[in-house]
């Protein structure tokens, strides 16, 4: 039955409520690529006996595939509906965990186990494209556009755990049983999200023409760009914090990533109603400064305990960017186009994290690891100058456009 037969309505339950399936959903989702996230690692470098710079492709290359096909995934969710998006997505995902099996069989053949593997990744990056734009129309579509922030914010909390408690879970698994359990175990998960979003109430499939996808990001791309800008932070808290404690002869870079981490879901926990109250922009104006500061502290922390505190402000500041330049971008189109401005939105983090890696470590080939966060601090700045300019002058509310 298509998306489309059934009229988004108004309901009396609460919000956070009606997000639960969604957020479900995607913690499930996110543990399929969570799991096998160290474990790949191991695998391609001890098992199969391939160097860094393979180990390093074979885990990026799912990103890549993320990022290429997010036109893909708006097209399914805005013409064949969200529900089909997420469906496909999982799918995907399935076939991804079975590629992964059959790699770990054949890994008396490492090229070929390597080559299998490789197509699972690039399969799991289509499938976390497909499953986070369907989600994500989905949820906005269920509560409603002045609810927006709500469905980023609570999205981001369920990918965040997801990775963060995957990743640990599937090293142990990795280092008892072997990556073929691994592979078992992210083959369950799907099958579990599959049940879930199958007894989720269907949202309207919203007619009316459809702007191309060229058009879409240029009414976004200022969001965009934002979104972008400020991500350069987190992905250089999550590449180089430990290089850079290293660099300085300390230990406990594990408590700059936990402080990170702990400070991002909190404010997400506690303010992540904000955005929709405030209105998008001017939300950025109040945090992004906070990130400017946290990265700036890392840059010149000359101790282990004020780099913790600088990655706390970091994602104290970071925490609620994506969700409030996401309200900019999702209200300059029409719903009709709801699933290609949050794909192309997201695809701007997905850019972020791609460039962020080689860029920052050409700076800390030339400057040090402490000079990454100071890049960090200037596309905060930068990202902040965005916000500015969106906000002031205008009052600035979620609206339907």
């Amino acid at each position: 039955m298509a998306d489309g037969t059934r009229v988004e309505m108004a309901s009396t339950a609460p919000v956070l409520v009606r997000l639960v399936p969604f957020v479900l959903m995607v913690s499930i989702g996110y543990l399929a690529i969570g799991i096998p996230l160290s474990a790949v690692t191991l695998q391609v470098g001890d098992i199969l006996g391939y160097g860094a710079v393979t180990v390093g492709w074979t885990v990026g290359i799912q990103s890549v595939a993320t990022l290429l096909t997010r036109k893909f995934a708006a097209d399914i969710t805005d013409k064949r509906g969200p529900r089909l998006s997420v469906f496909s997505g999982l799918g995907v995902c399935l076939l991804a965990a079975a590629l992964y099996g059959a790699s770990a069989v054949l890994d008396a053949r490492p090229g070929v186990s390597l080559a299998i593997l490789t197509i699972g990744r690039i399969a799991l990056g289509v499938g976390e494209s497909l499953l986070i734009t369907g989600t994500l129309t989905w949820g906005v579509g269920t509560v409603g556009q002045a609810n927006a922030g709500k469905v980023m914010t609570w999205n981001g909390i369920a990918m965040y755990a997801a990775i963060a408690v995957g990743a640990p879970f599937g090293l142990v698994i990795m280092k008892a049983y072997g990556f073929f359990v691994v592979a078992l175990s992210v083959l369950v998960l799907p099958l579990v999200a599959f049940l879930i979003a199958a007894f989720t109430p269907r949202v309207a499939l919203h007619g009316g023409v459809r702007l191309p996808f060229y058009k879409v990001i240029g009414r976004i791309l200022s969001p965009g760009l934002g979104l972008m800008l400020s991500a350069v932070g987190f992905a250089a808290i999550g590449a180089f914090v430990a290089l850079d404690y290293r660099s300085h002869g300390w230990n406990g870079a594990g408590y700059a990533l936990t402080a990170f981490g702990v400070s991002y879901i909190l404010m997400r926990l506690f303010l992540g109603g904000l955005p929709d109250r405030l209105g998008g922009a001017p939300a950025a104006m109040y945090f992004l400064p906070v990130e400017v500061v946290g990265q700036m502290v890392l840059w010149a922390a000359p101790d282990p305990w004020t780099a913790v505190i600088g990655a706390a402000l970091s994602g104290f500041g970071f925490s609620l960017v994506f969700p409030a330049f996401g309200i900019e971008a999702v209200k300059r189109v029409p719903p009709q186009n709801r699933g290609a401005a949050l794909g192309g939105y997201v695809a701007f983090f997905d850019a972020a994290l791609g460039l962020t890696g080689p860029l920052a470590g050409i700076v800390a080939g030339l400057w040090g690891y402490p000079a990454v966060f100071s890049v960090g601090a200037v596309a905060a700045g930068l990202s902040l100058s965005i916000a500015l300019r969106e906000g002031l002058g205008k009052k600035s509310r979620p609206g339907i456009s």
